[in-house]
């Protein structure tokens, strides 16, 4: 299935995740009404904003019960990036509305006490890799990605975690459920690694 489906809720920038998507031999579809979910492969959900913003698109546009329809009984594999992942989590210290509750997480500010690092964070930053997986088979260079964020996801289940990234204090920079991945950077802007991410999702 080398189709990938963009969802465009009215938080994304599209534009980026389906340049790669091209860039790596696939082929991206965006779509923009929930009755076009059911036809999905694999599905991204991409964010940028705040919380309740994305969240209440999310549910204003309907979308959320054809989502949990491909998720959760098809078993279509869904990656989340930076917003998107957050969404996944039970909720965050940015809003009041609560997440779509798929990842036992939350998402929280930064506290940082070192006053040489500046929230958000934004830049490239090295990640560790925990476990295995699937999306991110073994590489002997240090991975580096792009990330922009002022909120951090905590999971509850610390086998959850993929990557981990240190900025001031350890936060978890992917987790994977099943066939549900987060990815806190973005994985569109970040060169060499996030092609051979996108890659691995292609044929996953």
């Amino acid at each position: 299935m080398r189709k990938i489906s963009v969802i465009d809720y009215g938080c994304g920038n599209l534009a980026s995740v389906v340049n790669m998507i091209q860039h790596v031999g696939g082929e991206a579809q965006i779509i923009n009404s929930p009755e076009q979910v059911a036809g999905a492969g694999k599905l991204i959900l991409p964010g940028v904003g705040a919380f309740d913003h994305g969240m209440g698109d999310l549910r204003r546009g309907g979308w959320i019960s054809a989502l949990e329809e491909a998720v959760f009984e098809r078993q279509v594999p869904l990656m989340g990036i930076c917003l998107g992942m957050q969404l996944l989590c039970r909720g965050s210290e940015e809003g009041q509305e609560p997440g779509l509750g798929w990842v036992n997480a939350q998402a929280r500010r930064f506290r940082i006490s070192d006053p040489r690092l500046k929230v958000p964070h934004m830049g490239w930053s090295e990640v560790r890799q925990l476990r295995p997986d699937a999306l991110l088979p073994h590489c002997d260079a240090p991975r580096r990605f792009y990330f922009v964020h002022s909120y951090r996801v905590e999971c509850e289940n610390p086998g959850d975690v993929l990557l981990e990234c240190e900025y001031g204090e350890t936060f978890v920079a992917a987790f994977r459920r099943g066939n549900i991945w987060g990815f806190q950077f973005h994985p569109e802007k970040s060169h060499k690694f996030g092609v051979a991410l996108f890659r691995q999702f292609l044929e996953v």
